[in-house]
């Protein structure tokens, strides 16, 4: 049994067996092994040879005749190369000279070769490296148990292991089957761990070298609570577990149980509480935890999703479904927030060196007017049916957000004079997520109608720690001295101008966040779905006297940990299950 502490990003216990995505894509960590397991590696070495000739024998069977004669000779090519016993004995040889696993040894060995094919001068040689790699993944889908395709095509629960996960990965995930994430990389606020915890599945991240202890099929428990991973635990700790399971669970059925209930405060102070969504059917879920509407549209996954660009009417499509299922309730929706991880760099000849500071969210926006247009006007579109908010991300200064302003007007002059109805009268806001523009909201605040403050990136840049890399992911915290006095700054702003204020970001997800919240004068908070109940719980449990006393306690702390430790003790008072 081998216990790994890393960041908890998800909520929920899992206990399945382990499914390794990383094989295609990374080379296998090295991991040794016993002295005693040695013969038992190498029969796995040579099982992984036989199955896989079986496999492509049959799938030679099957493709072969129809194919054409140059598919007949890359089955040849690699049949031949699964046949060759000199071949096998060097991968043999390295596991028991190495005391390395079956997988490492099979990488290393056939990498190798690889890089050898490559570098001849001779064209046909040189091309063989390419069915040396596609054996490589032959071998190791057979080492490991499962290959990536299968992941949507589960049949079995399973708990995925991998070095890194992207977001569209993640939203891929079919809950009914993937039970648990474990990475080795990723932070609190990773966009794959904000759709884990979306989708309901306990994950934990930042493990650093978990992919290092787990080989497919091992037993893997996933602790999304406490951010502990334990890798082939014993029948005792299973059963711990399985009791801890069961006790979480009971207590989501206690608060789903107020799902109809207000969230009033004791003393009668209404808090609004909505739901962040990136697909039109997680609206639902939203309704069904007990959110009044939806505070953040992510859009930008209708891009992740699909192999080409999304059309207007794609846009339209998702909107309308959207305000369908939430009925007359409201919906805020942001504009594009490409960039950084997500969709553009894939699409550069060359990366940008940082893109988190490169060119991403409104800024890829306004350099690309026509993908910027045509998700406006299917938003505009969609404002007829329901009550419909835009919000501009990552708006640094006045300059952007009026160029914003104006490309919008831009599309409602082009929607009139194609006589297309939408709500001239439509709500735009802005997030707030960088120093720059919470240091500024006041004369932000004069052009829109309401602002969302992104804590994720606020903190992000606040403190100059990526929120995705495990290196520097305890750095970061949203509880730090300096994210608190500007997330005030942009409070006390917003009331000054008399608009609409909201916080959207993660830590409006985490419990011992809530009373600050409403200390510091936050009336409305939006929310990962799955935790809307348990907010909803603590939100009815305290007094607005109390949450003020807690929000002047903690403005006059200066130590991040000080500060944790005195929030978690007060919800720990009020919500004690939760912790």
């Amino acid at each position: 049994m081998e216990i790994k502490k890393g960041i908890a990003v998800s909520p929920g216990i899992s206990i399945a067996r382990a499914m390794i995505i990383d094989s295609e894509d990374y080379r296998i960590p090295r991991r040794a092994i016993e002295p005693s397991q040695l013969t038992a590696e190498i029969q796995r070495v040579r099982n992984a040879f036989k199955d896989a000739i079986s496999e492509l024998t049959e799938l030679e069977a099957t493709h072969g005749k129809t194919k054409g004669s140059k598919i007949k000779d890359i089955f040849a090519v690699h049949l031949r190369f699964l046949h060759d016993r000199s071949l096998r004995k060097k991968i043999t040889d390295l596991v028991h000279s190495e005391s390395v696993t079956a997988e490492y040894a099979v990488s290393t060995a056939l990498r190798e070769i690889a890089s050898h094919f490559s570098k001849e001068e001779d064209a046909y040689i040189s091309e063989r490296a390419a069915d040396i790699y596609d054996i490589e993944r032959r071998l190791l889908i057979q080492l490991l148990g499962k290959k990536r395709e299968d992941v949507g095509h589960l049949t079995e629960e399973v708990t995925i292991i991998a070095r890194e996960l992207s977001p569209i990965q993640t939203a891929g995930f079919d809950r009914n089957f993937v039970k648990g994430i474990a990475s080795d990389a990723g932070g609190r606020t990773s966009h794959a761990a904000i759709v884990a915890r979306s989708l309901g599945i306990p994950a934990v991240v930042a493990l650093e070298d978990l992919t290092e202890s787990v080989s497919g099929g091992d037993t893997v428990i996933i602790d999304g609570n406490r951010g502990i991973v334990i890798v082939n635990p014993d029948q005792q700790t299973v059963q711990q577990y399985l009791e801890y399971s069961k006790e979480f669970a009971e207590l989501e059925n206690k608060l789903d149980a107020i799902r109809e209930k207000p969230a009033v405060t004791r003393d009668g102070v209404k808090i609004t509480l909505l739901g962040n969504i990136e697909f039109p059917d997680e609206a639902e879920t939203v309704l069904q935890k007990g959110g009044e509407g939806i505070g953040l549209y992510r859009t930008e996954f209708l891009y992740l999703n699909m192999r080409t660009e999304p059309t207007e009417e794609d846009h339209y499509q998702a909107f309308a479904e959207t305000l369908r299922i939430i009925s007359n309730r409201p919906v805020v929706i942001r504009t594009l927030d490409l960039g950084a991880d997500k969709y553009t760099q894939r699409k550069r000849f060359a990366p940008e060196p940082n893109p988190f500071l490169g060119l991403r969210s409104i800024r890829f926006c306004l350099q690309n007017l026509m993908m910027f247009k045509t998700q406006l006007r299917a938003i505009l579109r969609a404002s007829v049916l329901g009550d419909v908010k835009i919000m501009f991300p990552l708006i640094t200064n006045l300059q952007e957000l009026m160029q914003a302003k104006m490309i919008l007007r831009d599309v409602m002059e082009d929607l009139d004079d194609e006589s297309i109805a939408y709500n001239r009268d439509i709500k735009v806001g802005i997030m707030i997520e960088t120093p720059s523009s919470a240091l500024t909201a006041f004369s932000l605040a004069r052009d829109v109608d309401f602002f969302s403050i992104g804590t994720n990136d606020l903190t992000q840049y606040t403190l100059a720690v990526d929120r995705g890399n495990e290196l520097v992911s305890h750095l970061y915290s949203s509880a730090d001295p300096a994210v608190l006095r500007l997330i005030r700054t942009v409070i006390q702003d917003a009331h000054k101008a008399q608009i609409d204020l909201s916080v959207c970001g993660e830590m409006a997800s985490e419990p011992e966040y809530v009373m600050l919240l409403l200390g510091l004068g936050i009336r409305t908070i939006s929310l990962t779905a799955p935790m809307i109940p348990e907010i909803k719980q603590v939100v009815r449990s305290v007094i607005i006297e109390d949450c003020n006393n807690v929000a002047r306690k903690v403005l006059g702390m200066n130590s991040e940990r000080q500060i944790s430790n005195y929030l978690r003790d007060a919800a720990r008072k009020i919500l004690p299950e939760a912790f």
